[in-house]
């Protein structure tokens, strides 16, 4: 078995001193880049790890969303605070601004807090940002990952594939034939999942599928509007609409409404996620509901216990969504 090189060991190699390669441990700033980079990589060639006690972690847990901006991500900090609430630690808040991976600055800023754990959320880590947590002994766990996060990675989902299929065959059972999607960016793994499970249902039906009748969004409200406008105003528009989540299924709703359409009367719409305002619309919106905030808590758990040493039996879980019926889907006129 190779040993692996202390620290000393990587400092001699770097050509610096062992209190240069331990302040790119700890992230801090007082380093030049090229050095950095150059110890970075032996840090990462040599495998080193720094195995943390419980004293040098601090109390904290860093959430990581790519967006903030939504009931969404309220629903997710809920459940997040429901577990470290419990485990007398804070929560860090962190947005990489769309991107699907944080920026540098952000790595340097966790190596510098040593938090217990991070959590990312509709993103990710490149696989030097993962090395370089994990060489601090710091854990991490995806949560609704936007890609593939490797099989290394630990994360936890929802079943979107199931969600996608249990919202067409509703429409589908109760007579609609043209039915419309508004999905999510094709960049996210969780969005095609649900598009995929949408073609599953006209498939299993014998219904073929119609590009024109598919949009991509942004999962925003203001996407929702614009895309539904155009599914609106086809020749042959579609009778229902399967809108992805539920901010597009209300910008969906603010079409119908421009157009003189009325819910579920003249077209039928399904959501996903279920949030709280899905409840309160008019008319109350059917849709999918993904256990936000009980995926929240189950990541929260995964990564204390990865920081305790508790080694997950499995590096991926997917919770189970449900279809919710409420009044925005009717059987089409022509039925």
């Amino acid at each position: 078995m190779t040993r692996a090189a202390t620290l000393a060991e990587i400092a001699q190699e770097a050509g610096v001193s062992a209190p240069t390669v331990s302040k790119v441990l700890n992230g801090r700033a007082d380093v030049a880049p090229a050095t950095r980079e150059r110890v970075e990589e032996l840090l990462q060639r040599h495998g080193y790890r720094r195995r943390r006690s419980g004293s040098q972690a601090a109390p904290l847990l860093e959430l990581v969303f790519h967006e903030l901006e939504s009931a969404w991500a309220m629903e997710v900090i809920r459940g997040v605070e429901n577990v470290v609430r419990e485990e007398g630690l804070s929560i860090v808040l962190s947005e990489s601004s769309g991107r699907l991976s944080p920026g540098q600055s952000w790595v340097d800023g966790v190596l510098a807090r040593r938090p217990t754990g991070v959590v990312l959320v509709l993103s990710g880590l490149d696989r030097s940002q993962q090395e370089q947590l994990a060489s601090r002994d710091i854990p991490f766990v995806v949560m609704d990952p936007a890609g593939d996060p490797g099989q290394q990675v630990p994360a936890v989902g929802t079943t979107n594939w199931d969600g996608g299929l249990a919202a067409t065959r509703h429409l589908l059972d109760l007579g609609h034939r043209r039915i419309g999607l508004i999905g999510g960016p094709g960049r996210m793994m969780c969005s095609r999942a649900r598009a995929d499970g949408y073609r599953a249902a006209l498939d299993m039906a014998g219904i073929a599928y119609d590009p024109e009748l598919v949009r991509e969004g942004d999962f925003h409200h203001e996407a929702g509007r614009r895309v539904g406008l155009e599914l609106l105003g086809l020749p042959d528009r579609p009778t229902a609409v399967f809108a992805g989540n539920d901010l597009q299924a209300l910008g969906l709703y603010e079409a119908a409404r421009e157009l003189g359409l009325r819910i579920p009367e003249d077209l039928s719409v399904v959501g996903f996620d279920d949030l709280p305002l899905a409840r309160w619309v008019g008319p109350p919106l059917t849709t999918v509901r993904q256990p936000l905030t009980e995926m929240a808590e189950v990541a929260a758990r995964l990564v204390i216990d990865l920081a305790r040493g508790v080694r997950p039996g499995a590096q991926r879980v997917d919770l189970a969504t449900s279809l919710v019926e409420r009044s925005s889907t009717a059987p089409p006129r022509t039925a």
